[in-house]
């Protein structure tokens, strides 16, 4: 288990992370989100050991992370951290090594991963040579050929075509299930929604929103309401509790401030015709992510 008990950082009297705490369990699927600046690659850097805290303790499985702990570890950055001029063979052999690995462990592991992600014949060629998709599976490779306990994932779905990203969320999810615990960092709130069991949203460094994200999505108390009928779009604006009416191309969704104006969009709903569905759903994660973050920003 990761834990993070009040962790601060300061760059000289700037805070980039203010009074931070989480766990991360065995075999679960973290989100770490927030806007660029927001003070996640400073607690990614943190939690990898390479910056220490100002402030606060930062443990895995009950143990500081060290330079005998980071080799359990793995990292996939947002920037690209690939040798361009080193071949794929000689790149994943650089990071096993670097982890503490031999080289024959490192070339089994690397021959199953490129088997698995269709890739097997770019063993020999240079990293440059590699479309940006092709770059993106190398250095996923490098961050899980340790088989790390923590693996952090920061924007794991650049470059990748939707089949790709299938076969990466195939593996995290492998990966999961052998109880190996994931941080995931995307700014695609829809891939966090499919993953994730507990996130934080970090706005200057500080949690605005932090716990399940069944039970957050669960209090939000706005809720949109879809609908497929003849509607009157600008009498629906009119009824209490309603914030906006978005037309799509098969149904209309309302928003609503809360739970408690269900009924009156209902009541004015029944004097429609051909209504042939009403359907009230929680907010989307980019909804509750935007409300939150927007909220901080304008303050």
């Amino acid at each position: 288990m990761l834990k993070l008990e009040n962790v601060t950082k300061y760059y000289d009297t700037f805070k980039a992370v203010d009074n931070l705490s989480f766990t991360v369990d065995e075999g679960e699927i973290f989100g770490l989100l927030g806007v660029n600046g927001a003070g996640k690659t400073t607690t990614f850097r943190m939690i990898i050991g390479l910056l220490e805290s100002s402030e606060g303790k930062i443990t895995l499985n009950g143990k500081k992370i060290d330079y005998n702990i980071t080799d359990s570890i793995g990292f996939l950055t947002e920037e690209r951290s690939l040798l361009t001029k080193l071949t794929v063979k000689e790149q994943v052999i650089f990071y096993g090594v670097l982890k503490g690995m031999d080289e024959k462990t490192i070339l089994k592991r690397l021959d199953y991963w490129l088997e698995r992600f269709h890739i097997k014949e770019y063993k020999e060629k240079k990293i440059k040579e590699l479309s940006k998709g092709n770059q993106q599976k190398i250095q996923f490779i490098t961050s899980i050929i340790n088989e790390p306990k923590l693996l952090i994932l920061d924007e794991p779905f650049s470059g990748l075509d939707p089949i790709n990203v299938e076969l990466f969320m195939d593996v995290i999810r492998e990966l999961k299930q052998k109880k190996t615990s994931i941080i995931f960092s995307s700014h695609r709130m829809e891939h966090v929604e499919l993953f994730c069991e507990k996130l934080v949203i970090l706005v200057h460094g500080k949690s605005v929103l932090s716990g399940s994200l069944k039970e957050i999505k669960k209090s939000y108390r706005k809720k949109n309401i879809h609908i497929k009928a003849e509607l009157d779009i600008t009498k629906l604006k009119k009824v209490p509790g309603v914030v906006d009416v978005l037309e799509n191309a098969e149904d209309f969704v309302i928003k609503i401030e809360s739970d408690e104006y269900i009924d009156a969009v209902f009541n004015e709903i029944k004097k429609c015709s051909h209504v042939t569905e009403f359907r009230v759903e929680d907010p989307t994660l980019n909804e509750i992510f935007l409300n939150e973050v927007g909220e901080v920003y304008e303050a």
